[in-house]
C-alpha cells in the first residue's frame, strides 16, 4: 500500500512538472511572438504602484493620489484582462494606504477625496473594457498597431501600377473617406499577354471608409490573383461568383475592367455597375463616355457582361473613377461629370503630371466619401 501510495505522489509531481514545463515554454514562446505574454509591461506597471503611493506620502505636494491613473491607463493598453484586474487590485490597496497616512479629506489638500477614488474608477474601466476588446479579436497586445499598419501598407502595394512602355503615361490617386488609411475603392492591375496588354480594374465596395476596409482588403488580394490568371471576359463572372459565395449582408460592389493593348491602343472596357470611364479625343479635344453593359457584382448569378471598345491614339487619355468623385448629396453625377472634365481640360496644354491627385484636390470636396481616379495617357 505504502508503496501504492508512493508511486501515487510521483506520477502526480510528473504531472504537475510536466504541466510547468508546457506553461513555461508558451509563455516564452508567446512572448517571443508577441501575442499573449505581459508578464514584463505588468511586472513594470506594478512596481510603479507603490513608487507613486510612496511619493504621494511623502511628497504630497508634487504627487497627487490621482497619479495613479498612469499604471492604470497604460495597463489598458498594453495589458490582458486578467493582468489587468491584479493592477487594479494593487492600486485600490494603494489608495487604502494612502488615505490611511494621509488622514480624512476633510483636514487638508492633497488627500485621497471621493473625486480621486471615481476619477481612478473611471480610467480603470474604460482601460478594462479596451483590454477586453482586444482579447476578444485577438489582436496581440505589442503587435495590433503594426499589424493595422501592414495591412494598409499591403493595400498600396497591391494598388500600384505596373511600368508601362516608353510612349505611355499613368497615374492614380485614392482618397479614403474622412482622410482614414483603409478605403472601400481599390485597384488592382497587372501586364498580361507577355507584358503587351495592361489589365486594371477599379473596384468600388459598399459602404466607405473603415465600414468597408476589410471587404476591399479581402477582395483586393481575391481580385489580384484573379487577374491574369482567367481570359478578359472571364475576370468579371467569376468575381461575381466569389461575392456570391461570401454571403454578405452588403455583399456587392461596382467594377470597371480595362483591357489595353500597348501596341495598337486598342482596348475593351468590361463594367459591373461602374460609372462610364472618359476619353479625351486629341484630335476633336472632346470627352467622350464608354462604358460596358452588366449588372453589380454580388447581385445574382449567371450576370453577363458586355465590353466597349476603343483606341486611344496618340495624346488621347483615358480617365477611370468611381462615384465618390463626382456625386454628393446636392449634385448629380452628371454635373460631377462636366465639373471633372471641366477640370482636367486644363492640363491639355500643361501636361498631365499630378493631373490625378490635382483633380481629386480639385473636384471631390466631399471628404466624407471614398474617391478614386486613375489617368492613362498615349503621348503625342
Amino acid at each position: 500500500m505504502a508503496g501504492a501510495r508512493v508511486d501515487t505522489v510521483m506520477a502526480r509531481m510528473r504531472m504537475l512538472s510536466h504541466r510547468a514545463r508546457t506553461t513555461l515554454r508558451k509563455s516564452a514562446v508567446d512572448y517571443f511572438r508577441g501575442d499573449a505574454s505581459d508578464w514584463l509591461a505588468f511586472a513594470g506597471l506594478l512596481l510603479t504602484i507603490p513608487a507613486i503611493a510612496c511619493g504621494t506620502m511623502m511628497l504630497p505636494v508634487w504627487f497627487s493620489p490621482s497619479a495613479l491613473v498612469l499604471p492604470i491607463v497604460a495597463g489598458g493598453l498594453l495589458l490582458r484582462p486578467a493582468s489587468l484586474l491584479a493592477l487594479y487590485a494593487a492600486s485600490a490597496a494603494a489608495l487604502i494606504v494612502e488615505a490611511l497616512v494621509l488622514g480624512p479629506y476633510t483636514q487638508g489638500p492633497a488627500r485621497v477625496t471621493p473625486g480621486t477614488v471615481l476619477v481612478v474608477a473611471a480610467c480603470g474601466f474604460f482601460g478594462l473594457v479596451i483590454a477586453q476588446f482586444r482579447s476578444r479579436v485577438g489582436v496581440p497586445w505589442r503587435r495590433g498597431g503594426t499589424m493595422l499598419f501592414d495591412l494598409r501598407e499591403r493595400i498600396r502595394v497591391q494598388s500600384k501600377l505596373p511600368g508601362l512602355p516608353r510612349g505611355w503615361h499613368r497615374e492614380m490617386a485614392l482618397r479614403p473617406a474622412g482622410g482614414q488609411s483603409f478605403s472601400g475603392d481599390f485597384v488592382v492591375a497587372a501586364r498580361t499577354n507577355g507584358g503587351r496588354t495592361l489589365e486594371i480594374v477599379l473596384t468600388d465596395v459598399s459602404g466607405k471608409g473603415m465600414e468597408a476596409g476589410s471587404r476591399a482588403l479581402l477582395l483586393s488580394g481575391a481580385f489580384g490573383g484573379l487577374l491574369g490568371a482567367l481570359p478578359p471576359h472571364g475576370f468579371l463572372p467569376a468575381a461575381n461568383g466569389y461575392l456570391l459565395r461570401q454571403d454578405w449582408d452588403e455583399g456587392f460592389a461596382t467594377s470597371i475592367h480595362l483591357v489595353l493593348d500597348l501596341e495598337t491602343g486598342d482596348y475593351e472596357l468590361l463594367s459591373a455597375g461602374h460609372l462610364p470611364a472618359l476619353q479625351l479625343c486629341a484630335g476633336t479635344g472632346r470627352w467622350e463616355e464608354k462604358t460596358g453593359e452588366g449588372p453589380l457584382l454580388g447581385v445574382y448569378d449567371g450576370a453577363e457582361f458586355t465590353p466597349a471598345r476603343g483606341n486611344l491614339r496618340r495624346g488621347d487619355v483615358l480617365m477611370l473613377f468611381t462615384d465618390g468623385l463626382v456625386e454628393t448629396a446636392d449634385r448629380e453625377i452628371s454635373e460631377g461629370i462636366d465639373r471633372l472634365t471641366g477640370e482636367a481640360d486644363r492640363y491639355v496644354a500643361s501636361g498631365w503630371d499630378g493631373a490625378a491627385w490635382h483633380l481629386i484636390e480639385k473636384v471631390a470636396k466631399d471628404v466624407n466619401d471614398d474617391r478614386a481616379l486613375l489617368l492613362i495617357r498615349r503621348s503625342p
